[in-house]
């Protein structure tokens, strides 16, 4: 019998637990950069990517390139000059991340790593920061049966069964975006926070019709441990 409050926490990562100091922004920028779009088109781009942050990195190429081909190739150049900010060591845990998802875990929680980023990029952040003992399981949308990021539930759901939870209400879900909270109300989870870490900012959470918004991913603590 665990003693926390749910059983199953779906974290997010950039923004979140993982420091991001504008590490994806300037991955994407180069990525986007390197298709030749016009200026005008580029800007729109831009803007699209700042109000998607938190989804599928392969869904936003999509949606702002349409063809199949270019997208994968913006997102291998994404990928690319992600993986060298982490090479350089531009990842870092926010402060409390790790302290909070050990005190988590020893209260019975299983805590899952959810992002947007594709599985490799996923691991070599988890592997830059040692962090393959310090979590229960991580996913990105192409673990998922349908494929799907967010805002789609399909994250948060796959977590709480992987890990054995019980109903939506054990599963508590956490990110710095609107797309992290839409995903974690449309999985029915028992727990939706904002965490204020990252890209989305108070109103953002607001107007998205968040929960609960805190200050950081430390503030979880009392609300999802018993």
């Amino acid at each position: 019998m665990t003693s926390a409050r749910f059983s199953v926490l779906c974290l997010d990562m950039a923004g979140t637990t993982v420091a991001d100091d504008g590490t994806v922004m300037t991955a994407f920028t180069a990525a986007m950069r390197e298709q030749d779009l016009p200026a005008g088109r580029y800007e729109e781009a831009m803007k699209h990517v700042l109000a998607t942050m938190g989804q599928s990195k392969i869904e936003v190429f999509r949606t702002l390139l349409g063809a199949e081909e270019a997208a994968q190739r913006a997102n291998a150049a994404f990928e690319r000059h992600y993986a060298a900010e982490v090479t350089a060591g531009r990842v870092a845990p926010l402060p409390g991340a790790v302290e909070t998802i050990r005190r988590l875990r020893s209260a019975g929680v299983r805590v899952c790593l959810a992002t947007g980023f594709s599985p490799a990029t996923r691991d070599a952040i988890i592997g830059a920061l040692r962090w393959q003992d310090e979590i229960d399981l991580a996913l990105s949308p192409a673990d998922t049966v349908a494929g799907r990021g967010r805002p789609a539930p399909d994250l948060p759901l796959t977590a709480l069964l992987r890990l054995g939870g019980g109903s939506v209400a054990e599963l508590a879900v956490a990110g710095d975006t609107p797309s992290d909270v839409e995903s974690g109300l449309r999985a029915g989870a028992g727990l939706v926070a904002g965490v204020l870490t990252g890209t989305g900012t108070r109103k953002d959470f607001e107007q998205a019709g968040t929960p609960l918004i805190l200050a950081s991913i430390a503030d979880l603590i009392p609300y999802a441990a018993g």
